[in-house]
């Protein structure tokens, strides 16, 4: 396991799913429910789907290195203009975002039906999303399953532990739209290394 690889990734995904729709699923399904349990069905949910990004990382490798490489560093470009574009309307957004979340988790639980309802909300919301592009892409870049996966899935369940100990103290503090450029910048700077890389 390369340590370097787990925190470049690590770094990457928290920024990246800091700001995103995730965090706010999250911290609506945690005043549902018990936020023990919402942690374990989110947690379930991000393996699986970490597991199926590193599996499709893995099967990208056995593309050529230039191709890897290129197509690498078109998502990380995309991956920098999507957040930079939702920067300026996230704040504006956050509480319809936050609604539409409370309608879909519907009546408290507890116990297994809440475990369930978060892996199912988060299940849902997480396919296609920026952090699993980035996990396919960051395993085709380094061609390390291992370290990716431990970086990835530590992320995710960073930001899905914080969202739900602390999610609304830390949106009363930082704007969703400064986390998106973050989030972006961090992006933008990935795809130049990598173009780098493959130039070099």
């Amino acid at each position: 396991m390369d340590l370097v690889v787990v925190a470049l990734t690590f770094a990457a995904i928290f920024v990246v799913e800091l700001p995103d729709k995730t965090f706010i699923a999250t911290l609506v399904l945690s005043t549902k429910f018990p936020p023990q349990l919402v942690w374990i069905g989110v947690s379930c949910a991000f393996l699986v789907q970490t597991v199926v990004a590193v599996a499709l990382g893995k099967a990208i490798t056995l593309l050529p290195v230039d191709v890897v490489h290129g197509g690498t560093a078109v998502i990380f470009l995309a991956g920098s203009i999507i957040l930079f574009r939702e920067a300026r309307k996230a704040d504006a957004e956050e509480p319809e975002t936050e609604a539409e979340y409370a309608e879909r988790v519907g009546a408290p639980n507890h116990g297994f039906r809440a475990v369930a309802t978060s892996f199912l909300v988060l299940f849902a919301a997480e396919w296609g999303d920026l952090s699993q592009l980035l996990t396919v892409s960051f395993v085709a870049k380094y061609d390390d399953p291992v370290s990716v996966f431990v970086g990835a899935f530590g992320a995710l369940l960073a930001v899905s532990g914080l969202a739900v100990l602390a999610g609304r103290v830390l949106l009363n503090h930082i704007k969703l739209g400064t986390l998106h450029y973050v989030g972006g910048a961090v992006c933008l700077v990935l795809a130049a290394v990598t173009v780098w890389e493959l130039l070099g």
